[in-house]
């Protein structure tokens, strides 16, 4: 983690605290906007919770509260509130995306060869493992309907042939919740943005919006676009991230949900501007993965952007409305 930078912010009596680090496997950015001297403080809190989402989420912990529920499916698992609430927030996005975002692609990834956190698949790429026969990745995904969460129990139980990866909407939730606890234990602005999942709310630094810069090398050698929020949300997919090989073939982290394989595209980025980070999140990747004449109904009065294979981008919806001055950035 690198040291917490401590400004006075130019509104007077307030502080702005921000740091970057590493967690959930990715890049993480914080900034908080509170008064007096009371910004430090808030920042290494929400570090902490953003390490404690960590600990219960990860499919890599075999000690998480995600990693126990796939060593038990078929049987119910207690587990904490914050991930009780993870696998709700799932399951509806499973719903409202009509199965484009789901969970359950878990046995696909291993079968890919994503069996270890990415960062130990960056090295030679043929350091991804084979997979095993055992692990059958080439058939749909089961879906949602059979995830059971039970609040007075306090347990989840997955089926016996569904494990449970959450994928991007996880650190887009995690970003959502730090957020609103931020501003509830006192900050006037905050900014949570954990790999591309960002949300922002209440007071920025400076000015009078935050100005968050889309951005991906593997696409394009300049900012695709520049966006100004009040408050709310922005999450970008790609699939030029997060590759590697296994058994001869490059493999990315999308999976079709429809064939348990990495999803053919046509698109290589979507970014969705939402509410919340954890349907901005799910939004993109369903962008990401439709097929190019539906993205306009995808989108409706929403806003995103796509760029293809062949470099073309589209602006969809209204993102016109958010695109801000150059000169206008936080992240």
């Amino acid at each position: 983690m690198h040291a917490p930078t401590l400004l006075p912010s130019p509104r007077g009596d307030l502080e702005v605290a921000e740091t970057r680090a590493r967690a959930m496997g990715t890049d993480l950015h914080l900034v908080v906007v509170a008064p007096g001297d009371r910004a430090g403080t808030l920042l290494a809190d929400a570090h902490r919770r953003v390490d404690e989402l960590e600990c219960r989420w990860s499919r890599f912990l075999p000690t998480s509260d995600v990693g126990r529920l796939n060593a038990t499916r078929g049987l119910p698992v207690a587990v904490h509130p914050d991930t009780r609430r993870l696998v709700r927030t799932a399951v509806l996005a499973w719903q409202l995306s009509e199965g484009a975002y789901d969970p359950t692609v878990l046995d696909a990834l291993l079968a890919a060869g994503y069996d270890r956190p990415f960062d130990e698949l960056t090295g030679e790429p043929s350091a991804a493992p084979t997979p095993t026969p055992a692990v059958d990745g080439n058939q749909p995904a089961p879906g949602c309907a059979g995830i059971e969460v039970d609040d007075d129990l306090g347990t989840v139980t997955l089926p016996p042939d569904a494990g449970f990866d959450p994928g991007g909407i996880g650190k887009g939730l995690a970003a959502d919740i730090v957020v609103a606890e931020l501003l509830d234990a006192g900050a006037t602005g905050a900014l949570v943005n954990l790999g591309g999942d960002l949300r922002v709310a209440g007071t920025p630094p400076t000015g009078e919006v935050w100005g968050v810069e889309v951005a991906e090398p593997t696409v394009a050698d300049h900012p695709l676009v520049r966006l100004a929020l009040t408050e709310g949300a922005v999450a970008t997919s790609t699939t030029r991230r997060r590759r590697w090989r296994s058994g001869g073939e490059t493999r990315h982290h999308v999976i079709d949900p429809r064939t348990g394989r990495p999803a053919e595209t046509r698109a290589v980025l979507a970014t969705v501007v939402a509410g919340d980070a954890w349907w901005a999140e799910v939004a993109a990747t369903r962008l990401l993965t439709a097929d190019p004449a539906e993205r306009e109904t995808i989108v409706g009065d929403g806003a995103a952007l796509v760029v293809d294979r062949d470099g073309a981008v589209h602006r969809l919806g209204t993102l016109d409305r958010f695109v801000c001055d150059p000169g206008t950035a936080h992240e």
